[in-house]
């Protein structure tokens, strides 16, 4: 069982996601965490996340042990992982690391911005978390004024915006709602209202394959 779940930053799709995961007992992967760990390995040797050759050699070496760093989560690794994300061959190199993950039993829910498109357009079930950009913006200028009051509400929106632009118009799998994706605006919704809504379309899919086996 594949629940793939797309959508901007500080959508609400991490948190819809792990609920999934531990309600239906199925592994959990945040793919945005891969491109993070790919920019924080890169920061770190003093790399340039655009440079697409050293970007793909770091995600073909990858090791997930990158991701238990508590450094992936800072604003610049985020702006990294835009970076690194745009280059096909890095999304090449980590796509084998998403489907094996996925497909080891009992199947998993895995985010990103691709997944429902690119990395499983199989998918059981398939969703596309988003909201406003000045609801996802404050979201996310909760989280990093916690790590750094410095930070303003202001440039995290224009942070926002920027990474928006750059998910939506790379030549490389861009940011789009699967064709057959349910669509949730996170903007005026608790996480238990986006929790109910999408297990209820999940129960109604495990229902048909029942069905049909």
């Amino acid at each position: 069982m594949i629940i793939a779940v797309d959508g901007p930053a500080a959508s609400g799709k991490g948190t819809l996601s792990r609920r999934l995961a531990s309600l239906y007992g199925l592994k959990h992967l945040d793919t945005g965490a891969l491109y993070r760990g790919v920019a924080w390995l890169m920061l770190k040797r003093d790399l340039d996340p655009r440079d697409a050759d050293q970007a793909t050699e770091v995600a073909r070496n990858f090791d997930p042990e990158a991701l238990g760093s508590a450094e992936l989560r800072t604003p610049t690794v985020g702006r990294g992982a835009s970076l690194v994300a745009v280059h096909e061959g890095v999304r090449s190199a980590l796509f084998d690391f998403q489907r094996n993950f996925g497909l080891t039993p009992p199947g998993a829910v895995l985010d990103g911005r691709d997944i429902g498109t690119v990395i499983f357009p199989d998918a059981t079930v398939k969703f596309f978390i988003t909201a406003s950009p000045e609801e996802r913006a404050r979201r996310r200028y909760e989280e990093l004024r916690v790590q750094d009051p410095s930070v303003t509400y202001e440039s995290t929106l224009e942070e926002l915006r920027r990474r928006d632009e750059r998910d939506q118009s790379r030549a490389e799998a861009p940011l789009k709602p699967a064709a057959d994706a349910e669509i949730i605006d996170t903007s005026k919704l608790t996480p238990d209202e986006v929790l109910a809504r999408a297990s209820r379309l999940v129960d109604n899919a495990l229902r048909d394959f029942a069905k049909q086996g």
